[in-house]
């Protein structure tokens, strides 16, 4: 639990996504769903005081979000601010981006999605959201970010020259939103990365994972257009779906995130995390700490790894940090429901 004087701020993809528009309103208002309800009581557990939601589907009203917020809020957690834009997920462009030969699938969408708004972001905080001075990234086309490395095959981009001219370089969405605490405008820099896997040699899908973390770093240093960053006062906070030592992907991208002065790594740990590791599997050739994982993954594919993370800057005093992920008990079944990621919490210290 958070201290008075402390912000508690997560990150936690729910996975709640649905197949198709609506469902996962319904899903929420129907009062039935088991996960629907297991991701309330993970979410009531943690008690974040400012919460970024990966994997929760965007409609236009924010009707879905309304919804869980108010099943969170007969819970006894009120969010009385709260935040969201449309997604790349699910975007058409009329083209093949995913090089299959048949466009107008969901890999062909500006990110992977079956309909608009599909696995969308949002922000739920007990502290006013300064709406007006969001700033997104989100269109910033993948071949015009400063140092950008894009998929080539035979010697040509790929898929082709014109899927490269419209394809965005996020998969659902980069976000700078600043939060009014009390005297202190916090800046989240929220996303949500495309997993580097499910691709070919050109590793479209790892390119684009990478240049989606390198993204913030480039913003950090004011390379991309528009307004300064922020010099302080931020944290950089989702689903990176990249681990720095294991697993599939440019690892190397998010151990230079992790070492950055600018960034400070509160390492969050969890007992159920490092239990987990026992399962076997891709997890017994794993070479970081068990106990920093956040995604339970199948034993035979790549098993649990740490994607998810909460990264203040380096000006802001981190008083505590974990992952919500019990070893055993009624909990750890209620978060193993909910989804196969876990809730990541960070409490700072209120200037």
């Amino acid at each position: 639990m958070a201290a008075a004087d402390t912000l508690r701020v997560a990150s936690y993809n729910t996975e709640l996504s649905r197949r198709g528009p609506g469902l996962l309103l319904g899903a929420i208002l129907g009062g039935k769903d088991e996960q629907v309800a297991a991701v309330v009581q993970v979410i009531a557990a943690a008690r974040p005081d400012i919460l970024v939601l990966q994997g929760i589907d965007h409609d236009a009203e924010g009707r879905a979000l309304a919804a869980l917020a108010d099943r969170l809020d007969r819970a006894g957690l009120a969010y009385p601010h709260r935040f969201a834009l449309a997604p790349n997920r699910g975007v058409r462009t009329g083209l093949d981006l995913d090089g299959d030969g048949r466009p107008g699938g969901p890999g062909d969408a500006q990110g992977f999605g079956y309909f608009t708004g599909q696995e969308g972001m949002a922000i739920l905080s007990r502290f006013p959201i300064r709406a007006d001075a969001v700033r997104d990234l989100s269109g910033l086309i993948w071949a015009d970010m400063p140092g950008a490395v894009l998929p080539m095959r035979a010697g040509r981009p790929f898929p082709t020259a014109a899927a490269q001219a419209v394809q965005r370089l996020s998969a659902t969405g980069h976000w700078d939103v600043p939060v009014q605490v009390g005297d202190t405008v916090l800046h989240l820099l929220a996303y949500h990365a495309t997993p580097p896997v499910f691709d070919g040699p050109e590793d479209r899908n790892g390119l684009r994972n990478r240049d989606e973390l390198r993204l913030w770093l480039r913003y950090l240093e004011g390379a991309l257009p528009g307004p300064p960053p922020p010099g302080d006062r931020f944290v950089l906070l989702g689903d990176a779906n990249l681990d720095p030592v294991d697993g599939d992907g440019h690892g190397a991208a998010m151990r230079a995130v992790l070492a950055d002065p600018r960034i400070t790594d509160p390492a969050p740990r969890s007992a159920g995390g490092r239990a987990a590791a026992g399962q076997g599997g891709a997890n017994a050739a794993h070479r970081g700490d068990p106990a920093l994982d956040t995604a339970d993954w199948d034993d035979d594919g790549p098993g649990n790894l740490r994607v998810d993370y909460v990264l203040p800057s380096a000006d802001l005093a981190v008083v505590g940090a974990g992952v919500l992920w019990p070893d055993g008990g009624p909990l750890a079944e209620t978060v193993a429901v909910a989804s196969r990621h876990r809730l990541v919490w960070v409490d700072i210290a209120l200037p």
